[in-house]
């Protein structure tokens, strides 16, 4: 059955989201089907068990199968190597004459890919148990060899895996319903590793498919699909030289060109008029494709200055994360709890690579690298970009970056998705239900990787690249730098290292082994405060960030760093004086000497390297989240020191910096926040252009602090953001707004004409909003309406015109 983009959407942003959905249902006891129990009913996901023909479900927890020790057998392709040998209802308990001892995934995976070798002869044994019996028993698979040291490349399973599977590609390729059950994404990857073969029987099929790209359009989350179908479109013009689809392709450029917000990011779907996103925002999942498909356009023919400029935005929002963590869900911090974010530093390295960008380039690279195992095993909403899009950016840096990882991680992972038709299927992260991407056909995605040799397209090293070809010693390091973590267990390795090694660690290249240190350092008791304030006059850049990582952790403990951390805010590094600044949030009133430091920042025009005012936006969270938390902490406070912070903060691009700066109103006297109330009317009246989901706190703030103080203007400011405001949990925010227009009394009157208009809007259903949900907002506006309109008090109101 066809799944579609539309059917992917869900609330949570983290890239282990699906962690949460799981933990919200029932808790699953893990079953012992030896003993009659049978697979839950509310967990479904089961998995396919290599080219045996088989699927079998297992026990998960916190998306790991570390626990289980049985699969049982869901399903038996009739014509398949195991048939005859395994039934539905047996149970595997071991594979490659061993039982299953701390993995059955990994295990089965790496005893199918001994099978497969000279050496193993295609014989895979199996533990099977049935009826109560258990016997060993042999599935034959055919013999493809051993992956190299350095596989996809120089490497003859590789090349097989590769030839086998593009012939069963294109045999469903050119089923008549291909399309009808195929999603857009996937349809453009299996096009692109056809293209990317190099087979050139297999052109007619490709140029049947650019023709459909060439004509593409939805109603639906076009940004998801525009980013895939431009890059087939760009590649098979660049490969064939047909021009005949470029027409097609530069209308989707433009669009998605005219579709960027103000600031260079793309949401769900294109931008408003206003140049803002709606619902969730910023989201870099499909923003990154998108960037990567324009480009790929320039390079193919499409030179409209649009697209130039919507590449040099979406590249500026892309570069701040250099050196920071992984590229994250939307405008957010970077992720630093894993080396990955379901696939996004890969495409980041792929995007750079393009660019000629050699420092992004690398270092998302060495992301990329350094993601295997349960990090890059889950995802958020499912893993099917995380591994999309891992070889085509590791294969960047060169053959022993791509044999490591696949000896780590690909090996096995890849040998358990693939058919035994040749085809690979989405197996998505070890969760019991959710996942997104269930049914989708991985083909396409994993056979780029094996096309990675023969560098026939540009996502497959075609064009020369300008990261570094990384050496085996190298590469080892990156491999070792994203073990010790599973979502499961996030602490146990790093507690059994010496504090020297955790010391060592926090001067890594590599923001996550440098949170997981300092986390770590933080909770030992004593922790090592002074050795690690000294690492803050380090010659080490990421040893100092490391220092503030950890000093940050340690909050009150590290109060002895603070006139160190004072003199490290007037570093010449903007991430190093952020990364200090929240360090002195974290330790608190001790750090309260630093704050006029950090407001002079704040109110500091940004640099030329900060278009953004990245470095404002981060300070603010900082000052006004975390230091300024109660009113005693305003006592000896400049107020006009503050009050121009407060203004500065209130201008900054990201919705969330200025909704933090205005949790400082209601601490504030009438007299000292007067001379602010134009600054902070106009914040309610002219929503930021980014951080769009949580955009509306500033707005709400902002309208309390007018009702408080009876400001007139505050009474259309209500009526006008009740239905301008982020469709996003409107409906919980519309009762709050109209609680803020009924202490205008009868005044508010003058609001009614707006609001039942509103009402009106809300009651014919506002599109992509539930049904229910608008209904409830329109009763409330109805019922606050009967109030106004009944009221006979009227508050002295206060004007801010002159």
């Amino acid at each position: 059955m066809k799944t579609t983009l539309s059917t992917l959407i869900c609330a949570a942003f983290s890239a282990f989201a699906c962690s949460a959905l799981a933990a919200g249902a029932e808790k699953i006891t893990m079953p012992d089907f030896t003993k009659g129990d049978t697979i839950p009913s509310n967990a479904k996901h089961d998995w396919n068990l290599g080219p045996t023909g088989l699927r079998g479900w297992m026990y998960c927890d916190k998306l790991v199968t570390t626990d289980a020790r049985q699969i049982a057998i869901t399903t038996v392709d009739r014509g398949s190597p195991a048939q005859g040998v395994i039934e539905v209802g047996d149970v595997l308990l071991g594979a490659g004459g061993k039982l299953f001892s701390f993995d059955p995934r990994t295990e089965l995976g790496r005893a199918i890919t001994a099978a497969e070798t000279v050496e193993g002869g295609g014989k895979l044994m199996l533990t099977r148990w049935r009826g109560g019996q258990t016997s060993e028993v042999m599935v034959k698979l055919p013999v493809l060899g051993s992956f190299s040291a350095t596989a996809p490349f120089d490497c003859l399973k590789s090349k097989r895996i590769l030839e086998q599977g593009t012939q069963a590609l294109a045999e469903r390729v050119s089923q008549p319903d291909y399309g009808r059950q195929t999603d857009g994404i996937p349809r453009s990857l299996n096009a692109l590793a056809l293209l990317a073969s190099g087979d050139p029987a297999h052109l007619p099929l490709v140029k049947r498919e650019a023709q459909w790209a060439a004509d593409f359009s939805t109603k639906g989350y076009s940004t998801w699909y525009y980013g895939y179908v431009m890059m087939l479109l760009s590649e098979y013009i660049s490969t064939t030289g047909d021009e005949s689809v470029l027409p097609g392709l530069r209308r989707l450029a433009l669009e998605a060109a005219h579709g960027q917000s103000a600031v260079g990011s793309w949401g769900h779907k294109f931008a408003l008029p206003d140049g803002r996103l709606s619902g969730y925002g910023m989201m870099n999942a499909p923003g990154l494709p998108l960037t990567i498909g324009l480009v790929m356009a320039r390079d193919a023919g499409v030179k409209e200055p649009e697209v130039a400029q919507a590449i040099e935005l979406s590249a500026r929002l892309m570069r701040f994360y250099v050196g920071k963590g992984a590229v994250p869900y939307g405008d957010h911090p970077a992720w630093t709890e894993t080396h990955e974010d379901n696939g996004k530093c890969g495409m980041a390295a792929v995007l750079f690579q393009r660019l000629g960008e050699a420092e992004a380039a690398e270092f998302f690279t060495r992301m990329a690298v350094a993601s295997h195992g349960n990090e890059r095993d889950c995802g958020h909403t499912g893993n099917f970009f995380n591994m999309t899009w891992s070889l085509p950016a590791i294969g960047q840096a060169g053959p022993h970056a791509t044999g490591a990882w696949m000896l780590e991680f690909g090996s096995w992972y890849h040998d358990l998705a693939r058919r035994w038709d040749g085809t690979f299927t989405h197996q998505g992260p070890p969760e019991p239900d959710h996942d997104s991407y269930q049914g989708w056909d991985a083909t396409g995605a994993y056979l780029l990787a094996y096309a990675l040799p023969l560098k026939k397209i540009t996502l497959t090293g075609k064009k020369p690249g300008v990261v570094s070809q990384f050496n085996p010693a190298t590469t080892q390091n990156l491999i070792a730098d994203g073990r010790g973590w599973t979502n499961k267990d996030r602490k146990n390795a790093y507690q059994q290292l010496t504090e020297a090694e955790l010391l060592a660690r926090l001067g890594s290249w590599s923001p996550i082994v440098r949170e997981r240190a300092a986390a770590e350092l933080a909770a030992r008791k004593p922790a090592p405060v002074s050795a690690i304030i000294s690492l803050l006059d380090s010659q080490s850049l990421d040893a100092r960030l490391g220092a503030c990582y950890a000093l940050e952790a340690l909050s009150g403990a590290a109060a002895p760093a603070v006139p160190q951390l004072r003199k490290t805010l007037q570093h010449s590094d903007l991430w190093l004086r952020v990364k200090a600044a929240d360090a002195l949030a974290a330790i608190g009133k001790p750090a309260l000497p630093a704050l006029p430091d950090i407001l002079d920042r704040i109110a500091l025009t940004p640099e030329n390297n900060d278009p953004r005012a990245m470095e404002q936006r981060y300070l603010c969270s900082a000052v006004f989240g975390k230091m300024l938390t109660d009113a005693q902490r305003l006592e000896g406070v400049n107020r006009e020191q503050l009050c121009t912070a407060i203004a500065r903060g209130l201008k900054n691009q990201d919705g969330h910096a200025r909704s933090k700066v205005s949790e400082i109103y209601q601490r504030l006297t009438f007299d000292e926040i007067k001379p602010l109330l134009p600054a902070i009317l106009d914040a309610v009246d002219k929503p930021a252009p980014s951080g769009e989901m949580f955009a509306d706190g500033v707005r709400l703030n902002g309208l309390k602090i007018l009702a408080a103080h009876q400001i007139e203007e505050g009474i259309p400011a209500c009526a006008d953001y009740i239905r301008t405001q982020n469709p996003w949990a409107s409906q919980e925010r519309t009762p709050k707004v109209l609680e803020q227009l009924l202490k205008y009394g009868a005044h508010a009157h003058t609001a009614v004409p707006k609001l039942r208009e509103t009402a009106e809007c809300f009651e014919k259903h506002e599109p992509d909003f539930p049904k229910q949900l608008s209904l409830k907002k329109a009763t409330a506006v109805r019922e606050a309406i009967a109030k106004i309109e009944a009221s006979t008090e009227r508050p002295v109101l206060r004007n801010l015109k002159p």
